[in-house]
């Protein structure tokens, strides 16, 4: 007995963990690819045909009723084929189809749009790719039948065919010996009409189990197409260089931060334990949470001007400020906001903490 390779069935892109950056799900969709369920348009589109087409059964029937007597009293009448014939009929086919039609393209438009989340024009979808035109056999039968969006496939499929199929059987059984009985008890006109029920019912009931199986079609196409889109930790380090590089990025994480930063930076210099500064180029602010941290944290730092204004919120707060050129400028260049102070300045940092506590002492005596 043959073996199915397992291989078949594994992930195409092994390796690629890391689910897909902000900026890869946004330039995705410039090129037209989302997530996107061909059956649930359909779908949708075939809930509200069906609801029109039950709606305007009793008009529908009338219009045809009037172009058939038309069309009986005319045939004999010598001009026949005359073209007004063929516009009378153009005139009632239209009248019935069009009202369908503009509810079928609504429906269509509307359903894209809620799955597209809003509009989505780009001539990149329909590109020639001369590098597809030689069909690949054995990348198709791997990924319509040995993957897991195949066996999706096929089991709804199946699923489909089942519940329609058991749906009608159940309706029709239900509702025949009652058709039945119209027919030999009121006449065709009243069983067409208990026909008609049926077939609405069927309709409707149908309509609703296919848009519960398209919602999980979604679902599935949703997460095949976020895993398409999965990338490697090496991808998501050289997306980060290449944004990085880029100056308009740079320039907008940059005015952010520095935002973030004006905002953050009174609260974390009234909370300091001491300002350190240069005097006029940097400040430092440094705060020791003991129970916490083992050592004091940068909690803001600035130069120039901003450097003033800490020092200015400093002395308004009560804030030590100790003069230090060398610590100022090293913790400025080395430490980042929201780290502790490296092992290399905990000396420094000591005499700095002793000095203050002496002043702080010297103040209260």
């Amino acid at each position: 007995m043959s073996q199915i390779d397992l291989q078949w069935f594994a992930a195409e892109d092994e390796g690629k963990t890391e689910q897909p950056s902000e900026h890869k799900l946004r330039k995705a969709r410039e090129e037209g690819r989302v997530a996107k369920s061909q059956e649930l348009n359909g779908m949708i589109v075939f809930f509200f045909v069906s609801i029109v087409f039950i709606f305007l059964a009793p008009w529908m029937k009338k219009k045809c009723m009037e172009i058939l007597i038309y069309y009986f009293n005319n045939i004999t009448a010598e001009k026949v084929n005359d073209q007004k014939f063929y516009m009378v009929f153009l005139k009632f086919f239209l009248t019935m189809v069009i009202p369908v039609s503009v509810v079928g393209i609504v429906a269509g438009v509307v359903a894209n749009l809620i799955q597209n989340k809003g509009f989505l024009f780009t001539t990149k979808t329909i590109t020639p790719k001369f590098n597809k035109i030689l069909p690949k056999f054995g990348e198709y039968f791997k990924r319509t039948l040995f993957s897991m969006q195949g066996l999706f496939n096929i089991f709804k499929s199946i699923l489909k065919v089942a519940l329609i199929s058991i749906i009608a059987f159940v309706l029709i059984r239900s509702d025949l010996n009652q058709t039945l009985a119209f027919l030999h008890t009121d006449g065709p006109n009243a069983a067409l009409s208990q026909v008609g029920k049926m077939v609405s019912k069927l309709l409707i009931i149908s309509s609703i189990v296919l848009i519960l199986i398209a919602i999980a079609d979604y679902f599935m196409q949703r997460k095949q197409f976020i895993d398409s889109l999965k990338m490697t930790k090496q991808e998501v380090k050289q997306e980060y260089k290449e944004l990085e590089g880029d100056p308009e990025v740079k320039g907008h994480l940059e005015s952010a931060q520095r935002e973030m930063l004006s905002k953050n930076m009174p609260k974390a210099v009234r909370e300091a334990d001491v300002v350190i500064t240069n005097p006029t180029h940097f400040a430092v602010a440094l705060q020791w949470k003991r129970e916490q941290y083992d050592s004091p944290q940068v909690t803001a730092k600035g130069e120039d001007l901003t450097a003033q204004n800490m020092k200015r919120i400093a002395r308004e707060n009560d804030v030590p400020i100790v003069e230090n050129k060398p610590l100022a400028r090293g913790l400025y260049n080395d430490v980042e906001i929201g780290s502790e102070i490296p092992d290399s300045y905990l000396k420094a940092i000591s005499t700095v903490y002793v000095q203050i506590h002496y002043l702080d002492k010297q103040a209260k005596s």
